[in-house]
């Protein structure tokens, strides 16, 4: 009941924290100009005209600074001491993975100032949102070091957003490359505009982002027959799909499976997907479109933001009505859903 209450109306009084700093990046458009900037040129400085600065290159940084890098086979994936001024990483996880999380503890050193000015003055109602955001912010520099604007950017559109080469280029993982292009928002130097998410082996929405006309449920769970989906089902390798949503707006859309190695066999693997796409117009920035026939009107598969709120009455794969809309049920007739959606709006 209380699930229902907070789907509905959020009865706990208002945003989570997490919501709180999930919409303060979307309010943004997922662009923070005065980290970006200065995390793209301090990449420039440490990285010796690479495209991104190498491990050897930051950790040398860091002991300029009086910081010693130990490596620990278990423990958190991250961990500073500052009574000893050592950061330690674990092991256990990919070199991209260690990569970002030296280039955080670089960015949150580098750019405390900044981060702490813009916490300080996000309109936020809990510290515990203010601290999210504190981290979210150290993330968001951390991947623009590692993925610097202008030389991401064109490598982008000159690899016509092919991930696989761009996590090489970078030394950044899929979700890293996919999450960094749909930040690509700054004034005069916009990148194609993608939106990109994460989901989870449950469905939940866990990361999202759009700079298309895209747009998420904020409740319930996502459309079952958008392709992250059988990402998840079926990890490792990426799957395309032309889609459409009730609006007419058709996108091309990817998504890839991705398995988390954990420390020990007693642990659960993480399995969840990401997706990126983009809006049909921008198809020919696209390399995963060059398969697709983009002019056939059934080509599409036909999509929605969420059961509760699409407006698609004749879809055979609804888990439950739009909460707007009044339905009948006819006991003496049964398609796939045991009712029939009706056009007027429901009157509770």
């Amino acid at each position: 009941m209380l699930d229902e209450a907070i789907g509905a109306n959020n009865a706990a009084g208002g945003r989570l924290p997490w919501e709180e700093v999930r919409d303060w990046f979307h309010n943004t458009n997922n662009y923070v100009d005065t980290l970006d900037r200065a995390a793209e040129a301090f990449s420039e400085t440490i990285s010796d005209a690479h495209d991104s600065p190498s491990t050897t290159q930051m950790v040398q940084w860091l002991e300029r600074q009086g910081t010693s890098l130990r490596f620990s086979g278990n423990g958190p994936v991250r961990r500073y001491d500052n009574l000893t001024d050592t950061l330690t990483i674990n092991t256990a996880k990919t070199n991209e993975s260690a990569r970002f999380h030296i280039s955080w503890h670089i960015a949150s050193t580098a750019f405390n100032a900044e981060i702490a000015d813009i916490s300080q003055n996000a309109i936020l109602k809990s510290e515990t949102a203010r601290h999210l955001l504190t981290i979210g912010l150290g993330n968001y520099a951390a991947g623009s070091i590692l993925m610097p604007y202008g030389r991401f950017r064109s490598a982008a559109r000159s690899a016509r957003h092919d991930i696989d080469r761009l996590r090489h280029t970078f030394g950044s993982t899929f979700e890293q490359v996919c999450h960094r292009l749909s930040t690509l928002q700054r004034p005069g130097a916009r990148g194609t505009p993608m939106y990109f998410c994460r989901v989870d082996m449950a469905g939940n929405i866990t990361k999202r982002h759009s700079a298309t006309r895209l747009r998420f449920a904020r409740f319930g769970g996502a459309c079952p027959l958008w392709v992250v989906h059988e990402a998840v089902a079926v990890p490792d390798r990426i799957h395309v799909q032309l889609s459409e949503m009730p609006d007419g707006v058709r996108y091309v859309s990817i998504a890839k499976g991705i398995v988390k190695q954990t420390d020990s066999f007693l642990q659960q693997p993480r399995r969840y997907a990401v997706a990126l796409g983009c809006e049909v117009d921008f198809a020919p920035d696209f390399i995963y479109a060059d398969g697709i026939n983009l002019q056939n009107p059934d080509t599409p598969t036909h999509i929605g933001e969420s059961c509760r709120i699409c407006t698609r009455d004749d879809c055979d794969q609804r888990a439950f009505p739009p909460s707007d809309k009044e339905i009948t049920v006819n006991p003496q007739e049964r398609d796939i859903v045991p009712y029939k959606i009706q056009s007027r709006a429901f009157k509770p």
